[in-house]
């Protein structure tokens, strides 16, 4: 179980960076702007998600 909770982290944290990366690629780029707020928006709830799945995994392990 461990592996498979590990690859659920690795997949949140990754989605994370990645929108991150992509938002600031645009406001570097002077892209549209929507698009970067859509973006930073998108990093947000992906990284409310992360930290569920996180301390969802922290809890799994402790019990």
């Amino acid at each position: 179980m461990t592996n498979f909770s590990d690859l659920f982290v690795t997949i949140a944290v990754v989605a994370v960076a990645v929108v991150l990366l992509l938002g600031l690629i645009n406001m570097l780029r002077g892209g549209n702007a929507n698009r970067s707020q859509h973006l930073m928006r998108l990093r947000v709830l992906l990284q409310f998600v992360a930290i569920v799945i996180i301390m969802g995994v922290i809890w799994w392990r402790a019990a």
